[in-house]
């Protein structure tokens, strides 16, 4: 079988993100407790690097750590047969952005059966597309249960294939829906969705509601091949590609998740 490897960006660089206070968060209803490292500094000035992470007095900061969701293994949802065929995944050295989709898939599902919706949108991509993988990272489905998708670890930073030009040091989330204008989307799925990218981020010190340049590796992106974008950190997939995803109604959410987010990190 012809496997053909996702595209994906140039090494990129991320702007400087705005400093911030580090305090220790409590629990949010819905969310598991959130834990941020508290560092004292009295006098002496933090200065952003190209990279998004901080450094104090010219030694690296204390991240902006966030206690890892609950996230459903691939094994619950992939095809056995899938792993004879799939090369070894890709990584990246970091992830400093997230892109938000969602699947275009029906709305009025049980959550039990989120593992075999999952199941069949792989297919759609490895079979019908030809993909090594499915393409999002992670999905979320209506009652904020997190599944891993494509495979490599999810604490790693594993290349994906859900922005075409932007995969480098990005995630994908994927809402497990359609969100279009008018369709409501449950808060206990956006909460996922922070709790998720403020986790990702955090392992890189990177600010949710900061801005990144990451440099397009295909024209058929939303910009040129090469062009160096200033995007946002938490970006709706239709900021990089020229697509309606995640939906009018899901893009609308995106301040909110974007704000939660950096809370969760302990920013203010």
């Amino acid at each position: 079988m012809r496997v053909r490897r996702p595209t994906g960006s140039r090494r990129t660089r991320a702007v400087r993100i705005p400093k911030a206070a580090l305090v220790l968060l409590g629990c949010l209803p819905g969310l598991a407790a959130v834990v941020a490292l508290v560092l004292c500094a009295h006098g002496i000035g933090s200065t952003g690097s190209a990279d998004g992470s901080r450094s104090v007095g010219g030694r690296p900061a204390a991240a902006h750590t966030v206690t890892r969701p609950h996230i459903v293994p691939r094994s619950v949802w992939a095809a056995r047969d899938n792993a004879r065929t799939r090369p070894p995944p890709r990584y990246d050295d970091k992830v400093v952005a997230v892109f938000i989709h969602h699947t275009d898939s029906p709305n009025a599902y049980d959550c039990a059966e989120a593992p075999r919706i999952i199941r069949y949108l792989a297919q759609g991509m490895t079979e019908a597309r030809d993909w090594d993988d499915i393409g999002y990272n992670f999905l979320v489905d209506r009652c904020g249960t997190i599944y891993e998708g494509r495979a490599g670890g999810t604490d790693r930073p594993v290349t994906g294939a859900h922005t075409q030009g932007f995969n480098h040091r990005t995630t994908g989330i994927a809402a497990l829906g359609t969100f279009t204008a008018g369709v409501p989307v449950p808060k206990v799925m956006t909460d996922a969705i922070a709790h998720l990218a403020a986790w990702k981020l955090g392992l890189a010190d990177i600010d949710p509601r900061g801005t990144v340049r990451l440099v397009s590796s295909n024209g058929r992106s939303r910009y040129a091949d090469g062009t160096t974008a200033a995007l946002p950190v938490l970006a709706g997939h239709k900021d990089g590609y020229r697509t309606s995803c995640p939906g009018a109604a899901l893009s609308a959410r995106l301040p909110e998740i974007r704000d939660l987010a950096a809370r969760l990190q302990g920013r203010t």
